[in-house]
């Protein structure tokens, strides 16, 4: 796994202000076939359909399939970005990413201002489990992270919020990168903040230093080099107000379940 050493400094304050200005996210997002007008035509039709389907015959805990160690990918693809385009991220990587900042804040009664490091002190929890992509590919890798709803519980979500939005160290055609999910899944057993893969330290193209894992959606709503979660009331009027860079861009559903 490729991880970079500490070599120099930067302020945690720098990244999130590149972050807030150019930074969306960029998720495991797959982007090979965006630009076929079919293809984002299948995937749109029929979504209102398939969320009400999800939520009808699935229980809110409902658990995705997990695995044996000897099931674990050789390779585990990076797909979508491979290494963000900003100078502040790769300051990051030369220092193995020590410091690296997560805010919780938006519709919360007690914002979260989390480094790295205290986010890799929380209680973990381990999953192997299967990551879909839209484009026809599968790999099964091991995951440790943090249980979002731990964190959410550590924020204190107001009542008004309805949705979480993930913003992450990256743009992509100069778009702010992004992805939302709604409370069912933010509070699902499986649905973790990682940063580990396969017992290593996320490698850059997988994600590092912390990505989502919501285990029961395909592989686009995973989002990758998390900066900012931030609770919502509604997703109109946040970026191009679909829930999500290729929701918005490429008509992708904006739930992505399996």
């Amino acid at each position: 796994m490729n991880r970079r050493r500490e070599i120099s400094r930067i302020s945690r304050r720098k990244l999130l202000g590149s972050a807030a200005i150019g930074a969306g996210a960029l998720l495991s997002g797959c982007d090979q076939l965006s630009g076929n007008a079919g293809f984002r035509k299948l995937l749109s039709k029929g979504e209102d359909a398939n969320f009400t389907v999800q939520r009808s015959l699935a229980s809110r805990n409902a658990l995705a399939a997990e695995f044996g160690e000897d099931k674990i990918s050789d390779i585990f693809p990076a797909n979508g970005t491979r290494y963000p385009n900003l100078p502040a991220y790769a300051k990051f990587a030369e220092r193995g990413f020590a410091g690296w900042p997560l805010l919780i804040n938006g519709l919360v009664d007690n914002p979260q201002n989390l480094t790295l490091e205290q986010v890799r002190a929380m209680p973990s929890q381990t999953q192997i489990t299967r990551h879909d992509c839209v484009e026809g590919w599968s790999a099964i890798g091991k995951w440790t992270g943090v249980r979002l709803s731990h964190l959410l519980n550590l924020a204190k979500l107001k009542k008004s919020a309805r949705y979480l939005v993930f913003h992450c160290a990256d743009t992509l055609g100069g778009i702010p990168y992004y992805e939302s999910i709604d409370l069912i899944d933010a509070f699902h057993p499986q649905t973790i903040i990682a940063w580990n893969l396969n017992d290593e330290p996320l490698p850059i193209g997988n994600g590092a230093p912390l990505r989502l894992r919501v285990e029961r959606q395909l592989g686009y709503k995973h989002a990758k080099y998390l900066v900012r979660i931030e609770a919502v009331d509604s997703l109109t009027g946040i970026y191009g107000g679909k829930g999500g860079y290729w929701e918005d861009v490429a008509d992708y559903e904006w739930y992505g379940g399996i």
